[in-house]
């Protein structure tokens, strides 16, 4: 037997014992069971469970489907492996064994997905994005950050929708709310929620100081559609106002900007994104379920004592990652010591080794720095 045999049927054992752990025979059920229920002519009547039914029916195709095409792949790739055992062809041999990187490739980033098992990791994330101490520098490095996780997000194709954009005074933001959506969004993101810190060579500084600022992630689940959340009328307060921001990519200027005080909690959302008040109010909800819910599971969480109302300083002492461009360039986790000196790329979007490393900590893995 050859060494490209051997290779390949080491992949298929892999795949094998993947496709059993994930109990890919039962999913296939499954999807049968939601199609049919899908066909019914009264499906739509209640939209709410008719969208997060077909969200689950696609994600479950798409996890059949994706590892019923690696198998078919690998099997077509023995076969000629096999051949060529037989009738060696060097450029068959070369096109065979160029076919195998980005299937392994494939096999490790679909299995390392798989510790995303949390009740909620594969929905989408509201990430909320507060400028910490430092002012000024503070405000830009919020911005910083969102522009930083939009990048993130067009590297894996996720959508984004700015819901909410307040401006900095003299420049970047005080605060902002995005959705990212794409499955296992919340999963890698929840790993961004924390203190983020940024020292540099303040570019508002006239004498060109080093500054230390921080700006505050906050990174919660989409359950909108899957987990229903009691909120009473008389238990809101609700304002409209006129829409402000920087425009653009980043908002609509509108008169409709609504924000919304969940008075029992204190708990506040606003959204200004959309066209219209009935929308933005709409958006302003969803965000306010989502905030509420967090709150409800942090107050079963025997770990959690401080719930989600009480308010965490962006300052020192607090972080969870540092980024550093002066007097040299490195960012650190440190909570898992992972680290790089490419900020650039970092800044630019590069964030999945730090997610990978924090999951990987997470699941008893040994995290390597760069």
């Amino acid at each position: 037997m050859s060494e490209l045999t051997n290779r390949i049927e080491r992949l298929q054992g892999r795949v094998e014992k993947t496709m059993v752990r994930l109990d890919l025979a039962t999913k296939a059920k499954q999807i049968t069971t939601l199609e049919a229920e899908s066909m019914e002519p009264d499906f739509w009547s209640d939209n709410r469970k008719a969208q997060s039914t077909m969200q689950q029916l696609n994600a479950l195709r798409e996890e059949v489907t994706t590892w019923e095409g690696i198998a078919t792949q690998l099997q077509d790739l023995l076969g000629l492996a096999q051949l060529l055992e037989e009738e060696p062809d060097e450029d068959m041999q070369a096109e065979v064994e160029q076919s195998l990187p980005p299937i392994e490739e494939q096999i490790e980033k679909l299995q390392f997905s798989l510790m995303l098992s949390g009740e909620h990791d594969e929905r989408d994330a509201i990430v909320s994005i507060h400028a910490g101490s430092g002012g000024v520098d503070a405000q830009d490095w919020a911005e910083i950050l969102l522009r930083m996780y939009l990048r993130w997000a067009e590297h894996h194709r996720f959508k984004t929708e700015i819901y909410d954009y307040s401006e900095g005074e003299e420049a970047g933001l005080k605060s902002a709310t995005v959705e990212i959506s794409g499955r296992y969004a919340y999963g890698y993101l929840r790993s961004e929620a924390g203190t983020h810190r940024l020292i540099r060579l303040s570019p508002f500084d006239a004498a060109h100081r080093r500054h230390t600022s921080f700006a505050k992630v906050e990174v919660l689940p989409d359950i909108e559609n899957s987990i229903e959340i009691n909120i009473r009328p008389e238990d809101l307060d609700v304002d409209t106002y006129r829409s402000t921001g920087a425009g653009g990519q980043h908002v609509n200027k509108t008169d409709s900007a609504v924000r919304i005080r969940h008075i029992p909690t204190g708990i506040v959302v606003t959204c200004q994104n959309e066209r219209s008040q009935i929308q933005n109010r709409e958006v302003a909800m969803k965000l306010l379920r989502a905030k509420l819910f967090e709150l409800e599971q942090k107050k079963h969480e025997e770990e959690t004592a401080r719930l989600k109302g009480e308010h965490v300083q962006a300052d020192f002492g607090t972080q969870i990652r540092s980024v550093t461009v002066h007097p040299y360039s490195i960012v650190k986790d440190h909570r898992t010591n992972f680290e790089t000196g490419n900020t650039d790329g970092y800044l630019a979007g590069d964030v999945d080794p730090f997610i990978q490393a924090y999951l990987q900590d997470k699941a008893g893995g040994v995290a390597t720095a760069e």
